[in-house]
Parts: C-alpha cells; sequence; structure tokens
C-alpha cells in the first residue's frame, strides 16, 4: 500500500473543504473493511445537500457515527474522523479526567478498493500508533425478494440433539461451554472466583450456507444475551428484553442494524421460536409467531462478524462468550436459486 506522510495529512485535512458532491464521488457508498488484525469492520459514506457524513463498524459493539467525514482539497483523500475516551487513572486506579482523542483515517480509492492508513493517538499522549487496513465496495442491494416465489432444498438437521458433531467453535484458542443434555444444546460460560478470567468460545456450524430460512428455538435467563449470526455476518439478537420496547439491541433486531416492528419476545425461562430468511442481502424475521422484520434490506455486517464479505457463503454460528443460553430444533432450509 502506498505510504501516507501522517504529517503532511494532518497539514492538508486542516486546510480541507467539503467540495461539492456529485453521483461520481468515489468515496460515497458502503465499504466492507478488514481493519487491522484481520477483523470485520463496516464504513458508510453519504452525502446530503452538499455535506458528507458517516457511520463506522470496528470489529466488534455497533455501528456507530463518525466524528467528520472531511477531503483534501483536489479530492483524492477522504479523512475520516472517529472518537474514543481515553480515561486517565491516579495510583489508586480512580479515574481523574477522560479525555477523547480523535483517531484518523486517510484513505484513497482504487478502483472498488478503498486503502486507508489510520493515525491512532496512544493513550500516553505521546505519538501515533500507525496501521495499514483496506476495504472492499460493496455493491449496490439486489431488488427485494418475492419470498413467495423462492423454492427450496431438503431441509437440513444442523443439531442433532445428541452432540456436537457438525459444529465447532469460531476460535478454536478459546473455551468451550457448549454441551448437550437431555436434547438441549446448552451453553454455560462460567467463571471461578479468585481465578483469571476464561474465554468462551462461539459455536458454529461446520457447513456454510448461502441464502436459507432457519428454523429454532431457544431459552434464555434472566438478563439472558446471546446472538444468532447468519452466514456467520449478520446476527439476530437473542436477549432478555422482554418489555423493554423496540430498539435494534432487543430481540430478534439485527442488532445495531434493523429495529423490529413489534415486541413479540417472551418473559426469560421460556422456550421461544425464531423463523429467519436470508435472500438477495433481505432479511426477515418472525418471532414466536409474528413477523418483526418484514424482508428488509442488510446494508453490511454487524458487530462480531466473522469476515466483513457479504457475498460468500457462511456458517450459522451462535454466540456463546456473553450468558449462558439454551436452543434446540435447529433446521435449516436452503433457497434453490
Amino acid at each position: 500500500m502506498k505510504q501516507y506522510a501522517w504529517l503532511a495529512g494532518a497539514m492538508i485535512m486542516a486546510g480541507s473543504s467539503l467540495w461539492a458532491a456529485d453521483s461520481e464521488n468515489p468515496f460515497v457508498g458502503r465499504w466492507a473493511l478488514t481493519i487491522p488484525g484481520g477483523g470485520a469492520g463496516w464504513l458508510g459514506i453519504t452525502e446530503e445537500k452538499g455535506y458528507f457524513d458517516g457511520g463506522i463498524l470496528w470489529g466488534g459493539g455497533s455501528v456507530v457515527p463518525v466524528s467528520a467525514v472531511m477531503f483534501s482539497d483536489d479530492g483524492d483523500q477522504v479523512y475520516v474522523t472517529r472518537a474514543r475516551e481515553v480515561k486517565r487513572k491516579d495510583a489508586s486506579g480512580k479515574v481523574i479526567r477522560t479525555h477523547l482523542f480523535s483517531e484518523v483515517l486517510i484513505g484513497r480509492v482504487e478502483g472498488d478498493e478503498i486503502k486507508f492508513m489510520s493515525l491512532n493517538p496512544r493513550d500516553n499522549g505521546k505519538g501515533f500508533a500507525r496501521d495499514e487496513f483496506s476495504g472492499k465496495r460493496i455493491p449496490p442491494l439486489p431488488a427485494k425478494p418475492d419470498l413467495s416465489q423462492i423454492k427450496y432444498g431438503d431441509e437440513i438437521t444442523l443439531f442433532n440433539g445428541q452432540n456436537l458433531d457438525g459444529w465447532r467453535l469460531t476460535d478454536r484458542n478459546q473455551v468451550c461451554g457448549w454441551f448437550v443434555a437431555d436434547g438441549v444444546l446448552n451453553n454455560d460460560p462460567k467463571q471461578e472466583d479468585g481465578k483469571p478470567h476464561k474465554s468462551y468460545g462461539n459455536l458454529r456450524t461446520e457447513k456454510e450456507f448461502e441464502d436459507f430460512t432457519l428454523s429454532l428455538d431457544t431459552k434464555l435467563a434472566k438478563n439472558g444475551n446471546s446472538g444468532i449470526y447468519l452466514r456467520g455476518i449478520y446476527e439476530v439478537q437473542v436477549a432478555d428484553t422482554f418489555g423493554h420496547g423496540l430498539d435494534s439491541h432487543n430481540m430478534g433486531g439485527i442488532y445495531s442494524r434493523i429495529t423490529p416492528t413489534a415486541s413479540a419476545e417472551k418473559p426469560a425461562g421460556e422456550w421461544q421460536h425464531f423463523d429467519i430468511t436470508l435472500c438477495n442481502r433481505h432479511v426477515t424475521v418472525v418471532l414466536n409467531g409474528r413477523k418483526i422484520i418484514d424482508n428488509q434490506a442488510l446494508l453490511g455486517c454487524t458487530g462480531g462478524a466473522l469476515w466483513s464479505d457479504e457475498s460468500r457463503p457462511g456458517p450459522i454460528y451462535l454466540q456463546g462468550d456473553h450468558t449462558g443460553i439454551q436452543y434446540r430444533n435447529i433446521t435449516l432450509k436452503p433457497i434453490v436459486k
């Protein structure tokens, strides 16, 4: 990747202006990122009434607004800034001051690829950490599919109710809290008092899939939290949010991306049923017999995705690094194209 001089870049940024946008602006759009360290990220840059804005996903968590989107005077470079908190602590560990540091992502477009260098202030305020990473332009969304016309292949039983055959951890170096009892897939990520924190793993299918309808039952304990990842990149939230109202972080939402139109979850401790259809980068979620997301477009991966490429097949994976969870009756019907 072409090197960028961070000082020259900062000087250009300070004197840059928001140049008039048109349909030829190469930066506007959605980008599937592979962030430093190899994790999945996403960047969306928009233009409205001559002003630019953006949202970003950086590995885990939610899609959040960026602080600013700016351009060099010649329009060849984009500068995306995102803020993060740095807490100063005294010798006892008490927070005495909180600073906002801004990481600057300096990018150039080369065809359908965007190449970045990041300048991230070190927590001690002495210099910058520098990383290089890249992303690819996400193709335009296909038309909304007519779900009444889709055809399915034979139903596949993903969980046999007896053992973990056909499943493995997404990261084999983590601790497996998953086991089978009485025909139910359980996760029990227990921590031991006085001992180092255990990093529990997420469970994925060995097989990978393109488009499909997934059906399963799940049961949460009080304050339980898990997730169902479609193709390894889109998380359908599984959480004890009974009575919490509508939010993309609540039960059945596409995490931080699509808010359900209705609250259909049951109280903790009850079995709940999902039917989830993924087709042509659109998703439909039926929870406990009620449609709460109706054939809505997916604009990019969600936090915790295995990768950011929405075109490749991927596994079903179940989040196991938060709290205990139970699943059963996991089946999938592939869509035939």
